[in-house]
């Protein structure tokens, strides 16, 4: 007896979507073969799920929110399909295309896993490693505990970049540090801390609208948090004064930091990767209507995520790419096993509409969906209250979504990540 193997690198949102996806919906439809069964092998660096979205409230407060709600087991959420399933607690550390394997370092040594097709779903890494995850839970949540032993007598605070993970954690500190405003207030009465937020652009944002942004301005400032808009970070290099951080500005100002968070944007995790499957911007190169890898020795690669040059990011349009990219695949490797053509594709159509909810502090926020507006009371109620960790996390884990095949509504998970 031989087994086939599908193997999905990445276990955040779209490597576990796409396992759930491969266990229902491929491996049960491939044609039977003597001597030979299939299974999905998930290779993730955790043994937990960091549920990302909350990043920016746990870096203000592991009271606000327990490092025990962000991290969750990734096993147990496959056990109605353990005969099929394999975890691999591990890195890729390079393709062999021609062979068809996967090099992966593990806790214990080096592996080589094949495969008969491949699924890439690593995404991206932060520049400050609060926000994303390429370790274990150990080692990030000694990432928190550093950053809270520093907060804890932070004065001042510079974060460059002011997307959605920029404006989210200016908020959370913001209140967590200086309190939440008095009703007729506009700003904290005694600021704890100087909190700075670096915009490259006329304004915070960028998916959403400017009046939207001006209303998350004036949130912020209620919160004790100054936005510097069409300035860049140019260096940020500690001064070894105190553990300051000096940030040089591309204005010629220069902000001694306490703290200086780096959420400029996110890095595509492919350096595992054959180059030459790689776009300028170093990430996978793929078909956008089939999300296929089409570089040469690619033989039924797939990506999903935004590790892919497919999307702009978020988890916005993720239930489509997975339907498309797994749908595809099942079409390929039927075709494989059957040696005949393979039926037709189905194609990814991008949601590029206006879709962002942005929390600012633990009460208010501000964000559209499907490009409308939404009331600060309504971003509290579907993000800013726990982060979708009550409204999506185990859904997420338990694969919901892709329980029955066919095109899924969008859910409301654009934002940090």
């Amino acid at each position: 007896m031989t087994t086939e193997t599908i193997l999905i690198l990445g276990g955040s949102f779209g490597g576990v979507s796409a396992a759930h996806y491969a266990l229902r919906h491929i491996i049960p439809q491939l044609p039977k073969q003597d001597g030979k069964t299939y299974n999905v092998t998930l290779v993730n660096p955790s043994t937990d799920f960091y549920w990302r979205i909350a990043g920016p409230r746990v870096a203000a407060s592991k009271t606000l929110m327990p490092y025990d709600k962000v991290f969750l087991p990734i096993e147990p959420h496959f056990a109605y399909a353990k005969d099929q399933f394999n975890f691999v607690q591990g890195t890729a550390t390079s393709v062999d295309p021609v062979a068809q394997t996967v090099t992966v370092q593990t806790p214990s040594g080096e592996r080589t896993v094949s495969y008969a097709a491949l699924v890439i779903a690593t995404g991206v890494s932060t520049p400050s490693p609060l926000f994303t995850q390429t370790t274990d839970r150990a080692a990030l949540e000694a990432e928190f505990e550093s950053f809270h032993k520093t907060l804890a007598n932070a004065k001042s605070i510079v974060i460059g970049g002011a997307g959605p993970v920029g404006v989210e954690t200016a908020g959370e500190l913001g209140e967590f540090l200086n309190g939440k405003p008095g009703f007729f207030s506009s700003g904290p009465k005694k600021p704890k801390a100087k909190v700075t937020l670096i915009s490259a652009e006329g304004k915070m944002l960028p998916i959403l609208r400017e009046s939207i942004s001006k209303k998350a301005e004036k949130m912020l400032k209620a919160l004790g948090v100054n936005v510097v808009y069409n300035t860049k970070v140019i260096t940020a290099t500690p001064s070894g004064e105190g553990g300051k951080t000096a940030v040089q500005l591309s204005n010629g100002e220069t902000l001694d930091a306490d703290i200086y968070i780096d959420a400029t944007g996110a890095r595509p995790n492919t350096s595992f990767l054959p180059s030459d499957w790689l776009d300028s911007r170093q990430k996978v190169a793929v078909n956008p209507k089939t999300l296929r890898v089409e570089a040469p020795g690619a033989t039924r690669v797939y990506v999903v995520g935004d590790v892919g040059s497919h999307t702009r990011g978020g988890a916005i349009d993720l239930p489509n790419a997975i339907g498309t990219a797994m749908t595809n695949l099942r079409t390929d490797l039927i075709a494989h096993i059957t040696q005949k053509a393979p039926g037709p594709d189905r194609h990814y159509e991008a949601n590029l509409a206006e879709s962002q909810i942005v929390p600012i502090g633990t009460s208010k926020g501000v964000g559209a969906f499907n490009g409308n507006a939404l009331p600060s009371v309504m971003v509290w109620g579907m993000k800013g209250r726990d982060y979708m960790l009550g409204m999506l996390a185990q859904a997420t884990l338990n694969g919901d979504n892709y329980k029955k095949e066919g095109k899924w509504k969008p859910q409301p998970l654009a934002s940090s990540g």
